[in-house]
This record gives structure tokens, C-alpha cells and sequence, in this order.
């Protein structure tokens, strides 16, 4: 457990540490919009295809 809570300290006050951490939640914040973006563009075509097959026999 010491050595844990040691590597822990090293790990935070290393500069390149602190930088992965910055990329990780940047990522992480990326993929949540990307996750987003494709349920809302899923949404709005299966609204869109629903809407084309109550035209088709109507026409």
C-alpha cells in the first residue's frame, strides 16, 4: 500500500502525469459528444424513414 500512495505522489507531481490526465478527460468529454451526436442522428432518421413509409402507401 506504501508503495501505491508513493507511486500515487510521483505520478501527480509529474509533469507528464498531469498532461495524460488533461488528454484522458479531453477525451472522454469528446466521446460523450460523439455518443450524443449518433443516438440524436438516429433519432431523426428513424423519424425520417417512419415518415417515408406511412407516405409510400398513400401514394
Amino acid at each position: 500500500m506504501r508503495k501505491l500512495l508513493g507511486a500515487l505522489k510521483k505520478f501527480g507531481k509529474d509533469e507528464e502525469g498531469a498532461a495524460l490526465i488533461e488528454y484522458t478527460v479531453l477525451l472522454g468529454i469528446l466521446l460523450v459528444a460523439v455518443i450524443v451526436t449518433i443516438v440524436s442522428v438516429g433519432g431523426w432518421i428513424s423519424g425520417q424513414w417512419t415518415a417515408l413509409n406511412g407516405a409510400l402507401p398513400a401514394a
